[in-house]
């Protein structure tokens, strides 16, 4: 029998789900990069709750996907108290190990991937576990698409003979904490971005004329706000805030929020919402500055765009993100407010400061998507010669291992003020 290419290539996983928009954008652009690079790899996107949950009893009990609370909550702007949420959150997923480890050895045994790359926290515990019992030699590996591992043991797992893969120096020293050798964390330079990030840039007679159609002048400074793909109702009350201000307010997949903002009395002529757009990267070069939460692939798009920032380090800031405020600070690529109560302030002294924070911006270098595959190359040349079939094949799970204690979350991280 001829085998087809699919049965040639090199199967590898890429293990993402839809909570906030980050973790599928990261898998889809390295998944493009590798298709452009026409590696001998055969790329398949997973869905982790698709995985554990293939039949969807969750959904259809409850009438929705696990992901879309946390994606309601983002579209509203609820994020407060949301710490206590991700440890309530931690605990469930170590209680339900077990199971959790059952339904992963059955997806294993279903895919047979030689390499296996999680873009996801919280659950590389069972995704390790689960593939190194159920295909022994199979390389597993963590892309952290967050700058760093904030709060401790939302991305990198203790006591896992795995690879981490950072985009960011505090990222590396943490996994060194964590026990990993330096022979399996590498560190690329940043965060992944779809490649069309990487494509020239508008000359000023197309930029100008591109603002012009979106009725916008372009003697004058015009903002690119965004929330992420859920949008934001923080976005109402900065476009309210700033009712003279030029701004492109991309509202991603929340109608509401855009239909809200077009009827905006306050904006005129001057600010214009539009919904999803897969044209972000265009639309961030019409900017002079970026007005956005701390997520590390907003920030990074805007950045690498050579916009910079005005974000928040507030108490609404999740958990996970407040790090990047941190790093957006230090390395003063922008202003940082608590609220939008600030949001006045911070952008008078970002446009009085504008060519010294476009300097620091113009030296970063991200080609992190290029880089990764890589990474891949060199871990499967590395890893042991394995036998493609599932190792368990006709036999009983492995006894998973005992439950561990819920590792305990650090204290809320201070981000000094200047």
């Amino acid at each position: 029998m001829l085998l087809g290419m699919d049965d040639l290539a090199t199967r590898i996983t890429l293990v993402y789900f839809d909570a906030g928009g980050g973790h599928r954008a990261a898998a889809r652009a390295l998944q493009r990069v590798i298709q452009q690079q026409q590696r001998p790899w055969s790329v398949r996107l997973v869905n982790l709750f698709e995985a554990i949950d293939p039949s969807q009893r969750f959904q259809r009990t409850l009438g929705c996907a696990p992901e879309d609370f946390y994606n309601r909550r983002l579209a509203r702007g609820w994020t407060y108290g949301m710490s206590q949420e991700l440890r309530l959150l931690q605990l469930l997923i170590r209680v339900a190990h077990r199971p959790l480890l059952r339904a992963l050895q059955q997806h294993w045994r279903a895919t047979r991937p030689q390499l296996v790359l999680s873009l996801i926290p919280n659950f590389n515990r069972c995704l390790h576990e689960s593939l190194a019992s159920t295909l022994p030699g199979v390389p597993f590996a963590t892309l952290l698409t967050d700058i760093a591992d904030t709060p401790p043991s939302f991305w990198i797992e203790r006591g896992q003979e795995q690879h981490i893969i950072v985009g960011s120096a505090k990222a590396h020293q943490q996994a060194r904490d964590a026990g990993y050798a330096d022979g399996l964390i590498s560190r690329v330079s940043g965060m992944l971005l779809h490649p069309d990030f990487y494509a020239p840039s508008p000359s000023s007679a197309e930029r100008a004329e591109a603002l012009r159609a979106l009725g916008l002048d372009p003697a004058l400074p015009v903002g690119v706000v965004a929330f992420g793909g859920q949008g934001s109702m923080q976005m109402l009350r900065i476009a309210r805030a700033l009712p003279e201000e030029q701004l492109i307010l991309l509202c991603g997949r929340n109608e509401i929020l855009r239909q809200r903002l077009a009827r905006n009395p306050s904006s005129g002529r001057r600010q214009v919402a539009l919904g999803y757009t897969e044209e972000m990267a265009r639309l961030l070069r019409l900017g002079d500055y970026f007005i956005g939460k701390p997520g590390p692939g907003s920030i990074s798009e805007a950045l690498h765009c050579g916009l910079p920032v005005i974000s928040f380090d507030g108490p609404s800031v999740m958990p996970q993100e407040r790090y990047n405020a941190q790093w957006l600070r230090d390395e003063g690529l922008g202003v940082l407010i608590r609220s939008v109560a600030e949001i006045r302030d911070g952008l008078d002294l970002l446009l009085a400061e504008l060519p010294q924070f476009r300097q620091r911006v113009a030296r970063l270098d991200n080609r992190a998507v290029f880089e990764v595959p890589d990474i891949l190359e060199r871990i499967l040349q590395e890893a042991p010669r394995q036998v493609d079939r599932p190792a368990l094949e006709g036999q009983p799970p492995l006894a998973a291992p005992p439950l561990a204690r819920p590792l305990p979350l650090a204290n809320r991280l201070q981000v000094k003020r200047p």
